[in-house]
């Protein structure tokens, strides 16, 4: 009965915290709007309405989000497993590997659902969560990168100074602080948004509840609320992506100074796929979100959106396993030591 109490306590302290956190409030806001707004779901209209096609994309949406499935939760169980890569720059791309796999996981099983679906729906509240998540992940991506960045620049520009500089401790409190802005600008977007009138019509034209596909369909004045989004969006992302290019100035120019030919030829090669993935994914958020409003097209955002939820996730394993040999090195000691505890080898042999 004591044991009782104590959790009951605990349950309590927690659901107390919960319900004071920003987050709560802010959703909590949203479903009272949408109680009483003359919309209480949106209509998802899809990547296409061409009743032939719904099948076909429904099967490679599929293949696409199985992918990203495997390729990430393998890199992350890869990472945790080879005692190889128990390094910084490998913890954040353990985190990236999960951040890639929640953004898309927000995504892919409405996509997928509507796909089959004959009334493709969604409610207001459901709208909203998945707009703050996605959001949320997306800018903690985006700093994760910075972040990742920088880990490169003080492990080839300070070599000497690189595990007293990049300690455990601080890798978790940047990964920490990156979770926590994209929670707090996800907060401002979705209360910005959901506290819009939609009263002309609740038929989005998109395959899920995005930041642009939303402002054209409300019926309030967005005018100012589009400008200051359009202001705090491009500091981010302008911002993150300056921060970026800056580093990677002072690491170019270290690796240049670098005689080995051998040791310029591993730092470059380590270096590009981050510049591949930057280049993907800041690419396509400054043609989603860095333009007003009037100038908005339906199909070129779905196909932006396409590439930073879903493709980009997909790719992301890839593109670091293909040009990194302790991945691949470590992915080979994997498959030997599995191969080695399949029961099936001494008949086999």
């Amino acid at each position: 009965m004591i044991f009782w109490v104590g959790r009951r306590e605990q349950v309590a302290v927690v659901l107390g915290f919960f319900r004071n956190s920003p987050m709560y409030v802010c959703l909590q806001k949203v479903m009272e709007k949408g109680n009483h707004s003359e919309a209480t779901e949106f209509i998802l209209s899809g990547l296409t309405d061409r009743p032939e096609l719904q099948v076909p994309l429904f099967v490679m949406f599929l293949l696409i989000y199985g992918i990203t499935l495997v390729r990430n939760g393998g890199m992350i169980l890869l990472i945790m497993s080879d005692p190889q890569l128990q390094t910084p720059m490998y913890f954040f791309l353990s985190i990236l590997s999960f951040y890639d796999l929640c953004l898309s996981s927000i995504i892919s099983p409405k996509l997928l659902l509507n796909f089959l679906a004959e009334r493709k729906s969604i409610s207001y509240t459901a709208c909203a969560v998945q707009m703050s998540l996605s959001i949320a992940f997306a800018d903690a991506e985006s700093l994760l990168l910075v972040v990742m960045a920088y880990d490169r620049y003080v492990a080839i520009c300070n070599p000497l100074l690189y595990t007293v500089t990049m300690s455990r401790h601080l890798c978790k409190q940047l990964v920490a602080g990156v979770f926590a802005v994209g929670m707090v600008d996800s907060v401002i977007y979705t209360s910005f948004i959901f506290h819009l009138s939609f009263c002309s019509s609740n038929i989005n034209n998109h395959f899920f509840c995005d930041i642009p596909a939303l402002l054209s369909l409300s019926c309030s004045d967005t005018r100012i609320k589009e400008i200051v989004m359009f202001v705090f969006t491009c500091l981010f992302t302008v911002d993150s992506f300056v921060t970026v290019l800056l580093s990677y100035v002072y690491i170019i120019s270290t690796i240049l100074k670098i005689r080995p030919t051998e040791g310029q030829r591993k730092a470059f090669s380590t270096c590009s796929v981050h510049l591949t993935v930057v280049v993907l994914f800041y690419g396509t958020q400054f043609f989603t979100y860095l333009h007003p409003i009037s100038s908005y097209s339906m199909d070129t955002d779905k196909v932006d959106s396409l590439f930073y939820t879903l493709v980009i996730p997909m790719l992301n394993p890839l593109i670091y396993s293909l040009r990194n040999t302790e991945v691949k090195d470590a992915l080979r000691r994997a498959m030997n030591k599995l191969q080695f505890l399949n029961p099936f080898n001494s008949v086999l042999i």
